[in-house]
């Protein structure tokens, strides 16, 4: 919705950077928790900071005081950091090889259904606002919503399979370490950072959450009225869903070795995101800074765009669906390739949360560009970049994709890179 509802971007912004800021340390050492503490109770607790966090609105909008909710931004951090790393571990060990891009798509249109629901909330509350020219804040029903829809989605992380009870359509089970505790989880986060197909995936993870900011806040928020930001977050994660869905279907294809599905997606990738970017700069020639607290009469010719307004608002709405098929093509990439690497549950909770906690500073960065009021062309510029500077890295990492990775059980999380003969494998 942009700005987290609020017209006034400063508050969200801020908040937004202490999410992040614990985001990247609890990311690194997510994977360690899960591993110690398993997966449900992990997933519930953290689940509900979000909750915490939505209800820090109603507050806001009574108070305007933006104190408590950033003070709940670390707090959501911390839990997004562990909540990632088990949903990531479960969504690319729990399939078999061939059904990762599958699985990868299933989670990402469950979550991105949220994200539909939470569009669908403030477009239904706010429809009879009419087209106006001035945006308002988000009413307390609508954060209300969230917060009784995030504690539900906490709740029901507690009637998940635990990984050793899960037993795959091929009869097998989830390879698993057979042992753990704190030391050793610690040595392995730290083996993290020494690994050099995690490192090469640094430009990708730092880039890939990066564009948030811009497309959530000086985009759809500075852009359009209330309800038509509320119509354009829900088409925008239901185009995720449904480019979630449609590049599963290369990710797993049979036909096709494992690397040449990688390069071909990576190639799209690539193609996809260029064309978005160039859109977007298109887009921002238009305009400098939009509707906020310190513009509220809106820089965009014509003044804030409405639903009702075709004419106007078909090409930006169309831009905004685009940013998220490519958001999803783009994640669910970066979750396949990660799943290359092994299969076992424990290094993968350790590998996405690691993904996640460079992810975090990506968007750490990007919060407090905005925040800084850095110029929107700014923004697009330093997005396109970051973008085309991961490629080549990413490019590196997928052309050494092998079509198997072993499993490995009582190995170090490091020995993938290893031959049994003791000498460096050219990947997995």
């Amino acid at each position: 919705m942009g700005g987290a509802g609020q017209i006034d971007r400063t508050t969200s912004n801020n908040a937004n950077t202490g999410v992040y800021c614990t985001f990247i340390i609890f990311g690194v050492l997510g994977g360690a928790i899960v591993n110690l503490l398993g997966i449900r109770w992990t997933i519930f607790v953290s689940g509900l900071t979000y909750s915490l966090y939505s209800s820090s609105y109603i507050s806001y909008n009574h108070t305007g005081s933006g104190t408590f909710t950033i003070a709940t931004g670390p707090i959501l951090g911390i839990g997004a950091g562990i909540l990632w790393s088990a949903q990531g571990m479960v969504m690319m060990s729990y399939p078999v090889e061939s059904q990762k891009g599958k699985y990868i798509s299933i989670f990402w249109v469950i979550f991105n259904l949220g994200g539909v629901i939470g569009g669908i909330v403030p477009f239904v509350v706010n429809y009879s606002q009419g087209k106006g020219n001035i945006a308002t804040p988000l009413p307390d029903s609508c954060y209300a919503a969230f917060v009784g829809l995030q504690a539900l989605g906490s709740l029901s992380a507690l009637c998940l399979a635990p990984p050793q009870r899960v037993i795959r359509d091929d009869g097998s089970h989830v390879v698993l370490m057979r042992y753990t505790n704190v030391k050793y989880e610690l040595m392995e986060v730290l083996k993290l950072f020494v690994n050099p197909w995690i490192l090469l995936l640094i430009p990708i993870s730092l880039a890939s959450n990066f564009f948030y900011t811009y497309q959530y806040g000086p985009y759809n928020g500075a852009l359009f009225t209330l309800r038509t930001r509320g119509l354009n977050s829900m088409l925008y994660w239901a185009a995720q869903m449904a480019a979630a869905y449609a590049v599963s279907f290369l990710h797993d294809r049979e036909s096709l070795s494992r690397r040449q599905r990688g390069l071909l997606s990576l190639g799209l990738m690539a193609l996809l995101c260029n064309a978005m970017w160039a859109l977007t700069m298109v887009m921002q020639l238009r305009y400098t800074r939009g509707a906020d607290d310190k513009n509220p009469s809106n820089d965009y010719p014509g003044g804030l765009i409405d639903l009702t307004e075709p004419g106007r608002a078909v090409g930006p709405i169309l831009l905004y669906i685009f940013m998220g098929a490519v958001d999803a093509h783009v994640q669910s990439f970066a979750y396949w390739l990660i799943g290359t690497m092994t299969n076992d549950s424990q290094m993968l909770a350790r590998y996405a949360g690691f993904y996640k906690g460079i992810q975090s500073l990506g968007a750490t960065i990007a919060w407090q560009l905005d925040a800084q009021n850095v110029s929107l062309m700014g923004q697009v510029i330093v997005n396109w970049v970051l973008i085309v500077v991961a490629l080549p890295f990413t490019y590196y990492v997928t052309s050494r994709i092998k079509d198997h990775a072993e499993d490995s059980i009582e190995q170090p999380a490091d020995d993938w890179l290893m031959r049994a003969d003791g000498g460096k494998s050219d990947y997995i």
